[in-house]
């Protein structure tokens, strides 16, 4: 019960501070507008951690000084924008002043604009002899330009890496500066929360016994390409097309889906029973596969290897 009440005081507190009558319609509208979440509903408990640590810091949600990431174990990542981390920097009391420091060699990454290799943030504190310097390098801090297959072909999508190199860098520079200087835990900005999504695993509670589920995304992918696969006996042409387009379990799933109603098709074709011969299916496959080879022109084997680049190629612009 203490925990209810320290939660609704914590509700009432930003209802009141930002003129709010109505509590509910202040969580409703952070919920809204304070969560990176496209699909999924954001609970209480994900609000109350964001208001929480909005409270620590002194943090506007509506001026999007801080905003929040669902994680994957239902839990939230907290993202300070650059200007709540400036916010953040200048209200401290013991704070006396920055400045950045140019690596002279400049370089131009994968998509970049041309940037120092470095840059050095200096943190100047009135209650401490020597400054706090932080130096950030490019090579371990950019994130290279998105890139992927559409039905119009392979595409690239630039990012803030690619069209403010310098500035990405500074940003990080300072941030990774004042968490040094001024001790700040637990908040970060936005290109490292997606990187923390990213990288996250999937707990199982039990590893023997449980197991990952695909996504809805994944199921369906699963079934068109096998009835695609089915119609033009392009096999191969499907599993690289799942792995192409997704990854980790989701890929996992998919190929073994396709192999699973490949292996299903492929002894369809084979007789029921082994004949007088003694040869069994592992012989009679065999056969089919060195007859194939021999007698190309036999119309009632299905066109496995040749047209699996064109369905792929039809996957791709039907799919898409």
């Amino acid at each position: 019960m203490a925990t209810v009440n320290k939660k609704d005081s914590l509700f009432k507190k930003f209802a009141d501070k930002f003129n709010f009558p109505d509590e509910q319609k202040l969580i409703d509208t952070l919920k809204a507008t304070a969560f990176k979440v496209k699909d999924g509903v954001v609970t209480d408990e994900q609000m109350t951690a964001l208001l929480i640590v909005a409270d620590q810091y002194g943090l506007n949600p509506f001026t999007k000084e801080i905003f929040a990431f669902p994680d994957k174990q239902n839990g939230i990542v907290p993202v300070v924008s650059v200007d709540g981390w400036s916010r953040i920097i200048n209200q401290h009391p013991d704070m006396d002043g920055l400045e950045f420091v140019y690596d002279q060699e400049i370089v131009t990454l994968n998509g970049s604009k041309p940037c120092p290799t470095s840059i050095e943030c200096v943190i100047y504190r009135k209650d401490r002899k020597h400054p706090v310097r932080i130096r950030e390098f490019l090579d371990e801090t950019y994130r290279e330009p998105f890139s992927g297959n559409g039905s119009k072909g392979p595409y690239v999508i630039s990012g803030p890496w690619q069209s403010h190199t310098k500035r990405m860098l500074r940003h990080k520079s300072l941030i990774q500066c004042s968490r040094i200087a001024f001790g700040f835990v637990g908040i970060y900005d936005q290109d490292e929360a997606e990187r923390i999504i990213e990288g996250q695993a999937v707990v199982i509670s039990d590893p023997i016994s449980s197991l990952l589920e695909p996504s809805l995304e994944a199921k369906r992918m699963a079934e068109k390409l096998i009835t695609r696969a089915q119609k033009a006996g392009a096999w191969q042409a499907a599993l690289e097309y799942a792995g192409e387009n997704f990854s980790d379990f989701n890929l996992i799933f998919l190929k073994d889906e396709i192999n699973k109603a490949k292996a299903l098709a492929e002894a369809s074709l084979l007789p029921s029973n082994g004949s007088n011969d003694g040869n069994g299916p592992a012989n009679k496959t065999a056969a089919a596969t060195h007859q194939d080879d021999s007698k190309p022109e036999d119309s009632k084997k299905p066109p496995v290897n040749n047209t699996g680049k064109q369905a792929l190629t039809d996957a791709k612009r039907n799919l898409s």
